[in-house]
């Protein structure tokens, strides 16, 4: 991402210039089963770093219920971008030194997919993250078409027989016994959802897999896979620019009991304003270059959006970024957002929003300034848009 703008707008660095970065913090006391706490936050391991006052991750989420239950840290870690759809990536032993700050500030749910890359992805959250076998969870996904590792560019495939080879590769992958949280990454409308409920819940009960997720569908194939294999937790777009599942699928995420995950809960970075209407996007590895909501038009108009929300920011001591990941917290506690990033100081910023000292009452005025704005752009352009269940 590059921008060439003779002028530059007060971005998500402003506030946060005089904190100091993330340094090393103890490690996580235990598995995953016993981080759990009456309060609902983390044990933390004592240490010499205590009096360092570090951010570290201490509340917990629940995705589930019951048997498909899986408690992980309010936040997650979205790690696309670090290799996959967002520009030029960092070094490699950059991108695990990052991963392991996350690990050791708290953060316990990372997020891949075979298709990021393709592959390539998946290989970097297992090397990175196999030293915290069994504190950490790694969730990942299967439903596109590769073959050879080339992405067969806007095919799915979600037959049992590929969930089942997917799985095993993302297991040799990932460097794990079992995948925990596994989800089909777009519906294949060639395939009953019954049949893929099915065969993952038969990866279950085979111990290959702990969790089923599913990616963008609406409420009737929600209580069609959940009825065969019950789903822990839907993953689709959600922020404070694109509130659709609010009135698609909440109402049947709460009724079955089941947790969300908003990816790109900064709207593919855009909230966090470090980008104005000159930024320009690397074509070869941005997706966001062929986004209809990343046209220098749609930037342009929009940033009256990253304006209100530094506007809610600044008396509070907050930055843009900050609010908007905080209102998603707020929302519900059976959501879990996956922000992403490949810098430090944007990792100590997401974790920091976990603690926000924010009332209903001014959410709900955040929540009425950002929804006077007409949002200029679609999500997706037409072809990948055929690929989201709306109903």
């Amino acid at each position: 991402m590059k921008d060439s703008s003779p002028h530059y707008v007060a971005g998500r660095r402003d506030i946060l210039r005089g904190a100091a970065l993330l340094a090393a913090a103890p490690l996580l006391a235990g598995g995953l089963p016993d981080m759990a706490r009456a309060d609902g936050k983390q044990k933390a391991m004592p240490g010499k770093n205590d009096a360092l006052d570090l951010p570290l991750m201490t509340h917990l989420r629940t995705l589930g219920t019951g048997k498909a239950a899986m408690t992980i840290s309010a936040l997650g870690f979205g790690v696309m971008g670090a290799t996959y759809n967002r520009g030029i990536a960092p070094d490699k032993k950059s991108l695990i030194r990052l991963l392991h700050q996350a690990v050791e500030h708290g953060i316990t749910l990372f997020d891949t997919a075979q298709v990021y890359g393709p592959l390539t992805n998946e290989k970097l959250v297992g090397e990175a993250l196999s030293p915290y076998k069994g504190r950490i969870a790694i969730s990942t996904k299967f439903g596109h078409r590769i073959i050879d590792g080339v992405y067969q560019d806007g095919q799915l495939d979600s037959t049992p027989a590929t969930i089942r080879r997917v799985a095993e590769e993302s297991l040799k992958r990932l460097r794990v016994e079992a995948i925990d949280l596994f989800y089909q990454h777009r519906f294949d409308p060639a395939v009953p959802i019954e049949d893929v409920a099915g065969t993952v819940g038969d990866l279950i009960r085979e111990g290959k897999v702990k969790h089923f997720g599913l990616c963008e569908v609406g409420p009737g194939t929600i209580r069609r896979a959940h009825a065969v294999q019950p789903v822990t937790a839907v993953q689709s777009e959600y922020h404070l620019m694109w509130r659709e599942p609010e009135r698609s699928i909440f109402p049947v995420l709460v009724e079955l009991g089941i947790g969300f995950v908003p990816y790109s809960p900064l709207n593919r970075g855009f909230l966090g304003g470090d980008m104005t209407g000159y930024t320009r996007f690397d074509s070869g590895n941005d997706n966001r270059a062929s986004l209809p909501r990343f046209t220098p038009e749609a930037l342009r108009h929009n940033l009256q959006i990253v304006e209100r929300l530094h506007r809610f920011g600044r008396p509070r001591g907050i930055t843009g970024a900050q609010a908007a990941l905080g209102w998603l917290l707020h929302k519900a506690d059976w959501i879990v957002p996956i922000p992403g990033t490949t810098k430090l100081s944007h990792l100590e910023e997401n974790i920091r929003a976990a603690s926000l000292a924010v009332s209903p009452e001014e959410w709900q005025e955040l929540e009425a300034a950002i929804a006077a704005v007409e949002i200029m752009g679609d999500r997706y352009p037409a072809d990948q848009q055929k690929q989201v269940q709306s109903s």
